[in-house]
């Protein structure tokens, strides 16, 4: 017996409950239970999966005992002392490492949470399985062996009887085998995503660098934009921390020197945290003390205006869309660059630097919303251009036409790449079990802060295709955000990716009344 992936099993059975419901033939009929009875059962000890969990439920009581007790020398209240490498005031501190004891109870019971929901649904699996190959086993039985090559050719009333009373047997057997395969591939990647989901909130350790005291790390990793929920606009993904942590390891003991100067001298934790950013993003220190010549001193309101094009007001539950601007002038696109203009914003997000010279030009000063609105268009037009990508007029009036997968992939790995790490693969979503598969990747890459760039479709009364390109910036439970080049976000669920229906994130246009459907996903490798 093969062991199969939990998405790859659920496909095949499906297809053999399909093959034995309609098997007209005695050999057929046995072909197709003995391929049921191939397939892999669910995996899994859900007496161990048990253990784990408990275990870090009672992780969490812990946690959440230490957080009581941070949260009781913060209420008696502390002088504004400094402490750490980069002045990180004490009250700071004790908020964050309360904050940080929290996220750690929550981490401990979400997790815990996860593996008790998994295991039982591994056991109920497992029941439903065993129960479906006894009845496979039963069917199998009552058909005895395989007819010889002319015995095949002719079937009596009597066995004809039989067959279709295996037949009928067989079927429940194999639909049980089939629910089984749903539910455990359902509860695994469910488990998959809040595991990972879990894992990348334990955020100060990802911060590993020399010389930066737990208090340092601590503080870093809890600043996020003001405006909105602090979790959703966190300012140092998961990602960004492990990258600045080495970079900062890598450093000379000068530059090292100069960095540790501008963290202490950075006047607001978030214009800190940016400063992290620029550094995990691949900037040299020379470049860094050049950003922070231009957001020094700046409130927090402003560098979240100029350095984050997109915040999060909206909640994941909330169904709206989000508008994103600076200045009332969207992050949107220029005519047909949706591939382009969603990476541009891409970048931004990951890229701090890069964010300032659109919004604020090349001294950072320039705030005029038509001149970001310059930028930014040209910007998208030379990623068109950059992709190889089409255009459609005469020559004295050409506009870009859209791009292909290949040039997409270019500019994302020229334009994304060195800000976070990895590169981008095209993988081609052919149903539902394709985006299914994907799934579990695309939440622990946007869980750790990298855009997973996606491709969506439709067809016109006329039976035209037409493609939109959007980007996933942000996963919270079974939601994941999504960025528009028309300048919004939205929260759209699980179920909906699956299905290949992202209307909510676009417009009725990509409805499954007109074939609407996520055509290709972009993944990091790394």
């Amino acid at each position: 017996m093969t062991t199969e992936d939990t998405t790859d099993r659920r496909k095949r059975l499906d297809g053999l409950c399909k093959s034995i419901s309609s098997a007209d033939s005695k050999n057929d009929l046995i072909d197709a239970i003995d391929d049921a009875l191939s397939v892999s059962a669910p995996l899994g000890d859900h007496t161990t999966l048990e253990t784990l969990a408990k275990r870090y439920r009672g992780q969490s009581g812990d946690a959440t005992r230490a957080g009581e007790r941070v949260d009781k020398v913060a209420r008696k209240g502390l002088p504004e002392v400094w402490v750490g490498e980069t002045s990180v005031r004490a009250s700071d501190v004790v908020a964050a490492s309360g904050r940080d004891a929290q996220q750690m109870a929550d981490a401990f019971e979400g997790g815990g949470k996860a593996l008790l929901t998994l295991a039982d649904s591994i056991k109920d699996a497992q029941k439903l399985d065993g129960d479906g190959r006894a009845k496979l086993h039963e069917a199998r039985t009552m058909l005895g062996g395989k007819d010889g090559f002319f015995d095949d050719w002719y079937e009596d009333d009597d066995e004809e009887a039989a067959r279709l009373k295996a037949r009928s047997v067989a079927s429940v057997g194999v639909d049980l085998l089939h629910k089984a395969a749903v539910a455990a591939d359902d509860a695994a990647r469910a488990a998959a995503r809040d595991l990972n989901k879990w894992a990348s909130q334990a955020r100060a350790g990802k911060l590993d660098g020399d010389g930066l005291t737990a208090a340092d790390r601590l503080a870093l990793a809890d600043t996020s934009n003001v405006g909105g929920d602090p979790e959703l606009n966190e300012i140092l993904t998961a990602n960004d921390l492990e990258r600045s942590g080495r970079a900062m390891k890598k450093l000379s003991p000068a530059d090292r020197a100069r960095m540790d100067k501008l963290l202490a001298g950075a006047s607001t934790p978030q214009e800190k945290a940016y400063l992290m950013k620029a550094l995990a993003s691949g900037y040299s220190v020379d470049d860094v003390q050049t950003f922070d010549g231009k957001i020094h001193g700046k409130d927090e309101v402003w560098l979240r205006e100029h350095l984050a094009p997109v915040s999060t007001s909206n909640k994941p539950s909330d169904t709206g869309q989000e508008r994103q601007d600076f200045n009332g002038k969207l992050w949107d696109q220029d005519g047909e660059t949706c591939v382009p203009s969603s990476t541009v914003t891409a970048r931004a997000i990951v890229d701090p630097v890069y964010a300032l010279e659109l919004t604020g030009g090349p001294d950072g000063t320039d705030d005029d919303p038509d001149h970001f609105r310059k930028r930014l268009t040209d910007e998208q037009l030379r990623l068109h251009e950059e992709g190889d990508g089409d255009n459609a007029g005469w020559w004295w009036d050409e506009h870009p036409n859209g791009m292909d997968k290949d040039g997409q992939v270019e500019i994302s790995n020229d334009e994304l790449s060195p800000h976070t790490g990895d590169h981008y693969e095209a993988q081609n979503m052919g149903g539902q079990d394709d985006r299914r598969k994907v799934l579990p990747d695309i939440e622990k890459s946007v869980a750790e802060g990298k855009p997973v760039p996606i491709n969506i479709e439709r067809y016109d009364d006329n039976g035209d295709r037409h493609g939109h390109s959007m980007m996933i910036i942000g996963q919270e439970g079974d939601r994941l955000q999504i960025y528009n080049p028309w300048g919004v976000t939205t929260w759209v669920s699980e179920k909906d990716f699956v299905s290949g229906d992202l209307s909510a994130a676009a417009d009725d246009r990509y409805s499954p009344e007109h074939k609407g459907n996520v055509d290709t996903v972009y993944i990091q490798q790394n």
